[in-house]
């Protein structure tokens, strides 16, 4: 199968990798940027004909149609050539794809009924007012002539005094000429809120990007042509089993009122599109899969949409699908062995293909790299407004975010032949001749491991590990991260892909038993089979749902309860705070009632846990810093933790530059080794640990009190002080913060202090 490059969204869950990146289609021309580039005698336009000789066209290669849902369209079979009409009566307009045959077959005496019912497939789209999609282009032409005019990228972000003159500008001239009069100032705001809202555009489907590591693109970029058929033959073969799971385990369509019945469907409708390089040239060996938003309902043969719920939940989970399918395949195709690599931020290590020398890999990540500073920056003016790190989902909005704001214009079309000769002359000049081939040497002469035996102890064993790591990243869970962390494991072990399909169900299956289910149990009533999906689930129950947890979280939980109910711990002393109040005065910093008896609060309640929820921008931070000041007039000293090193570094700078910083989990470490770091070491009964985003920490954290457990000449950390500090919206952990505040002490503090580093600016007119 052939291979092609637009572009891929790589983005990060939690702490892996994800390369199988999902956004969704939009009616209309949302899918177009997939077929722009296909090849076609020397052209890049869309093309309806095979290619005669796809290693000397220019451009990329056809689409082809997969999917079990084919089944359900007549005149439509895997592997079929899609072409250009197809898909925008599919995806642009939520037709029949052959809605063309199908009409010229009606003849000139159907009805207009007859017409719409030829081309149906459930209902079409009705795609959004094209008025407002006008005003939005013509702005954003304007926002990149102005760059272009200041010597900048057209995609440069604006400042946003430029934004708002260049948009009232031009929605001056709009209402003007629409209105034959200029606007009021009343108008014009409700004209530019109008035209400027995103229209409500129907989803015509997802995109699927499935793109393996780099290691696996260099690899295929300069081996000889037998071996890259190879590796694309294993690319698409793990694609397939991807697929496979989405259709038997996620897609489902919705039904009655509100939805409420989810429904088993035929398969996916889908086309994919194979590409081979990224916008600057690099290898990439990636597919787009472009699903269909329309689906068959196996109960009644009718046509409906996606429930997008379970597509959503289970990305990660079809993603470590894909990884450890390409692994096995290649594994068996080639003798590969993939080995982890360790990244610099700290996250789970990168899986690359052994051997493969890391000049190569970043020589080809120019965009990535360029994704990556952007993000970094992103995120770190994300901290600075918010005065936090971004979570895991708003990292990668942030990193979707740098991905569009850095995309460049696609380079030339380029035959696979050109771009071969190319990539080999790159891999030359990098490493040379010798270099090559003791880098080939090394990668296909590696160790073969031996595949486990798949008996009860090893599945046992091989399950705790998956429920271990599972909760070291959040407090509850459902069925489908068990099955990513599952997948990963597998791919540890050696499993060989002729294993797989034995055993991942029997892994999860097993891993789930160990878990403790966190929904209500069934009243006992059992819905009629008309009522239950193909695998006895009812259909009033959302596929996939069911909240699990662990013994382990529980307890860790109810410590951190019984904790928060004990008293008797030191004190700073009302003076001590009152001190700490006035030299915030004197600086210029007046603390409101909330903030004050906050303060208060925690420096003299004596509790041995406190919480503090505070929602964002009101003023927590210079509380804590008024708090650290009177714990330490008192003779006190303090040790701030976070979760990760930048926010705690962050918080470090906004306590003082006297106090330490550092991450629980550092902590954890240093508490656990025979000769501690000093600051770890100076803990004692005097010392208030003033935890910031406790709800963002990872599980094993909040068991700080286990891990800080007696120790010879230490004193024992009951005896600590611990507040911690939160919001009360958008916690990684709701449910920890949720029973300690029912417990008590929670202090909450509500009115809202913009912070003096990051003002908010008026919106714009």
């Amino acid at each position: 199968m052939a291979t092609q490059g637009v572009f891929v969204c790589l983005y990060w869950s939690e702490e892996v990798v994800v390369v199988m990146g999902m956004h969704k289609l939009t009616a209309g021309s949302g899918y177009e940027y997939l077929t722009r580039q296909v090849a076609r005698n020397d052209s890049a336009t869309p093309g309806r004909s095979r290619l005669a000789d796809y290693y000397e066209e220019k451009g990329e290669a056809p689409g082809v149609w997969v999917g079990s849902g084919l089944a359900g369209i007549d005149g439509l079979n895997p592997g079929d050539v899609v072409t250009a009409e197809q898909m925008d009566f599919l995806f642009g307009k939520g037709l029949h794809p052959l809605a063309a045959e199908r009409l010229a077959a009606l003849g000139p005496d159907a009805t207009e009924q007859e017409r719409r019912d030829a081309v149906r497939l459930g209902r079409p789209y009705r795609l959004p007012d094209p008025g407002h999609s006008l005003f939005r282009q013509e702005l954003t032409h304007r926002y990149a002539a102005w760059n272009l005019d200041h010597g900048n990228k057209p995609t440069a972000k604006l400042p946003d005094d430029v934004r708002a003159r260049l948009r009232t500008t031009l929605a001056i001239e709009w209402f003007t000429a629409m209105e034959h009069h200029p606007p009021s100032p009343r108008q014009l705001a409700g004209f530019i809120t109008r035209m400027s809202r995103p229209p409500a555009t129907p989803v015509s489907g997802y995109d699927l990007t499935f793109s393996p590591v780099k290691s696996v693109s260099a690899l295929w970029a300069i081996a000889d042509q037998h071996t890259a058929d190879l590796i694309e033959k294993a690319h698409w073969a793990a694609i397939t089993e991807a697929l496979a799971f989405i259709e038997a385990d996620v897609l489902k369509t919705r039904k009655g009122h509100a939805g409420v019945e989810q429904l088993d469907v035929r398969g996916l409708v889908a086309v994919a599109f194979v590409h081979r390089d990224n916008r600057t040239g690099d290898p990439d060996l990636h597919t787009h899969v472009a699903v269909a938003h329309k689906v068959q309902a196996i109960s009644d043969g009718q046509w409906r949409a996606i429930d997008g719920r379970a597509m959503h939940q289970a990305i990660t989970a079809a993603s470590e699908t894909y990884n450890t399918a390409l692994e096995a395949h290649l594994g068996a195709a080639l003798g590969l062995r993939f080995i982890d690599v360790p990244r610099t931020d700290g996250r789970r290590p990168v899986r690359e293909i052994a051997g493969m020398d890391p000049r190569l890999i970043q020589l080809w990540s120019t965009r990535r790299r360029e994704i990556s500073v952007r993000a970094g920056e992103l995120a770190g003016m994300f901290h600075n407004e918010h005065s936090r790190p971004p979570t895991a989902a708003e990292r990668q909005e942030l990193y979707q975010q740098a991905t569009l704001e850095t995309r460049e214009a696609k380079h030339e079309p380029r035959s696979l032949a050109e771009e071969q000769a190319a990539w080999a002359r790159q891999a030359l000049d990098q490493i040379g001749e010798d270099g090559l081939q003791q880098m080939f040497s090394r990668m296909f002469n590696q160790p073969r491991l031996h595949a486990p035996a798949l008996d009860p102890d090893w599945c046992r064993q091989l399950a705790a590990n998956v429920i271990r790591n599972v909760e070291e990243g959040r407090a509850e869970w459902q069925t489908w991260h068990v099955r990513a962390e599952a997948q990963r494991c597998a791919r540890a072990a050696g499993i060989r892909w002729d294993q797989l399909d034995q055993a991942i169900p029997r892994l999860v299956e097993v891993a789930l038993a160990m878990c403790v289910s966190l929904d209500p149990p069934e009243d006992g009533i059992r819905e009629p089979d008309t009522l239950r999906r193909a695998d006895g689930t009812p259909v009033y129950r959302v596929a996939g749902s069911t909240r699990y947890t662990s013994q382990r979280v529980l307890f860790a939980e109810q410590r951190i309860i019984d904790a928060a109910g004990r008293t008797g711990g030191r004190t700073a002393g009302y003076n001590s705070v009152d001190v700490a109040l006035l030299g915030e005065h004197a600086n210029g910093t007046e603390l409101n009632p909330g903030q004050a008896q906050l303060v208060r609060d925690l420096a003299t309640s004596g509790r041995r846990v406190q919480l503090a929820l505070a929602p964002a921008g009101t003023g927590k931070t210079t509380a804590m810093r008024t708090l650290a000041n009177a714990w330490t007039n008192s003779g006190g000293t303090i040790l701030a933790l976070a979760p990760s090193a930048t926010a705690a570094a962050q918080l470090g700078e906004e306590l003082g530059h006297s106090i330490h910083a550092d991450t629980l989990h550092k902590l954890v470490y240093e508490i656990g080794q025979a000769r501690p770091a000093e600051w770890a070491q100076s803990v004692n009964a005097n010392t208030m640990l003033i935890i910031d985003e406790a709800g963002m920490a990872d599980n094993p954290a909040p068991g700080l009190r286990d891990r800080l457990g007696p120790r010879p000449r230490r004193q024992h950390p009951a005896h600590r002080r611990r507040p911690t500090v939160g919001r009360d919206l958008g916690r990684r952990h709701p449910g920890r913060h949720r029973h300690r505040s029912r417990r008590g002490p929670a202090r909450p503090s509500n009115e809202v202090h913009r912070s003096r580093r990051s003002p908010r600016h008026p919106c714009p007119p």
